[in-house]
């Protein structure tokens, strides 16, 4: 344990002596006194004036760069809209493109600065590295994003089904695409979902199929029938001759009925119309000219003894 007098002595170390004070008071009043003040101000201005000017250079790079991506952007949208390139893969590669042009026109400014922009580059990778880890899920439907615009299984209007869900598309994202259901009801699905799974898109062929299936008692005539839905089919003008001409066929003979199926095929856009007017036909047109709708029955036999 330390005593009184080491204590006093440590104390007096401590303590700087007056005339060590005086001296270094002396020093730093002939350093005033000596300094040459027009150099300083001289030194100070040209500094300013370097600083000054290396601002404007500065921005300089950022307004003439910031032109050059715009214009580079304008003869980018020209030649998307003569190669009719699609409006979101336009707006995608658009933004990207503008992103890394001003980052890069950025940088190009920092560096004019003197700054160092390699620290900045770890920090944006250290940085961009804690985020990815924190949105891995967004930044899967970023990806699937990307991958959807590239490939394009659909397009903005097509009518599709997808992960349970069927609408038309009305925008595609970079994280969702957008749609509406026949109801009115608007629906996001994640793109990572879509680009993982299947797409029935029903938009894309110019034609389809439509398939009916009629069951009749085996007490009709199957010729009969077959007249009698061709009749109705080819009194439309919707329905087409090509791929293929309208087929009626014996599908199955059921435990109480006669399955008949009936093909033909239709443009994309009077699917819905002629599904419904051929339905509402056969149901009220066949049974005018002799055909009985099967009904589920059962026979039951009782034995009497």
């Amino acid at each position: 344990m330390m005593t009184t007098e080491e204590a006093a002595k440590t104390a007096e170390q401590l303590i700087v002596p007056d005339s060590v004070q005086k001296a270094q008071l002396a020093e730093v009043v002939t350093k005033i006194v000596n300094t040459d003040y027009h150099q300083l101000v001289d030194d100070l201005i040209s500094q300013a004036m370097w600083i000054g000017l290396k601002i404007l250079l500065a921005l300089a790079i950022y307004f003439v760069g910031k032109w050059i991506t715009k214009w580079i952007l304008r003869v980018l949208n020209r030649s998307f809209e003569r190669r009719n390139v699609d409006m979101s893969l336009r707006n995608f590669l658009r933004s990207m493109i503008k992103v890394v042009m001003m980052i890069l026109v950025i940088l190009a400014a920092i560096q004019t600065l003197g700054i160092n922009t390699t620290s900045f580059l770890a920090i944006f990778a250290s940085a961009g590295l804690a985020v990815g880890m924190a949105l891995s899920g967004t930044l899967q439907n970023f990806a699937g994003g990307v991958i959807l615009l590239l490939l394009r299984p659909y397009r903005i209007g097509d009518y599709i089904t997808a992960q349970g869900q069927s609408g038309t598309v009305k925008n595609i994202g970079l994280f969702s695409t957008k749609l509406t259901t026949p109801d009115n009801r608007i629906i996001y699905v994640p793109n990572s979902a879509i680009s993982t799974s299947i797409v029935d898109n029903y938009s894309q062929p110019e034609t389809r199929r439509l398939d009916w299936t009629i069951s009749v008692s085996y007490s009709t005539d199957v010729e009969l029938v077959r007249k009698a839905v061709l009749d109705i089919l080819n009194a439309d003008s919707r329905v087409l001759r090509e791929p293929a001409e309208p087929t009626v066929l014996l599908k199955e003979l059921g435990a109480s009925a006669v399955i008949i199926t009936v093909r033909c095929w239709v443009s994309n856009a009077d699917y819905w119309d002629v599904n419904f007017a051929v339905n509402e036909r056969i149901y009220t047109e066949l049974p005018k000219n002799g055909v009985q709708f099967a009904y589920p029955q059962l026979d039951v036999h009782i034995k009497q003894n």
